[in-house]
């Protein structure tokens, strides 16, 4: 918990400074690559969290791995040499892109489905989606078979279940009672 209000509070102030010079959603481009990269490659992510590895050893690799940055995001990770923080970089890459897209009004629409959706499919689906909501949407996409067919879509705190394992979950509440 208090990692991720150590986090929080670095990625206000990368959001902040890379606001005021102009530049956040370069450093956005860089937040989200950091994100994806350490929770996509276990090794890193062992490296990162690894107490016994010197500060320095991981600022030199993370400069050597992540070498199109901004220098913004450069001035991140030696601020993270210089208190020792480097364990929580996933996390302040994760609540800058939260807090980035709040700051441009932009709203994740997360939706699940049985099978990978098709452009037929997410079209229909973002055309629904913005008769909900006059934000700007960001669909994100889950598979998940459990739920057999339909999909479920999540827009904040809103959830709209039309997958078919719910409807079936209702039939049998329906039928039991």
């Amino acid at each position: 918990m208090a990692s991720t209000r150590a986090a929080i509070r670095y990625a206000k102030a990368i959001l902040d400074l890379a606001n005021s010079i102009g530049i956040a959603d370069v450093v956005n481009k860089d937040m989200q690559t950091i994100a994806t990269t350490v929770s996509g490659n276990l090794e890193l992510s062992t490296f990162i969290q690894n107490p016994t590895i010197n500060v320095e050893v991981k600022e030199s690799v993370l400069l050597e791995v992540f070498t199109g940055i901004n220098g913004v995001t450069k001035g991140l990770f030696h601020l993270l040499f210089e208190n020792k923080r480097f364990e929580i970089l996933q996390v302040i890459a994760q609540e800058y892109s939260k807090l980035f897209d709040v700051s441009m009004g932009i709203q994740v629409a997360k939706v699940t489905t049985a099978f990978p959706m098709d452009a037929a499919l997410q079209a229909k689906i973002l055309a629904k989606i913005v008769t909900l909501t006059d934000k700007k949407i960001t669909i994100e996409s889950n598979v998940d078979p459990s739920i057999i067919g339909g999909f479920i879509l999540r827009i904040g705190d809103q959830q709209y279940n039309a997958s078919v394992a719910n409807r079936l979950q209702v039939l049998k509440r329906e039928l039991s009672n």
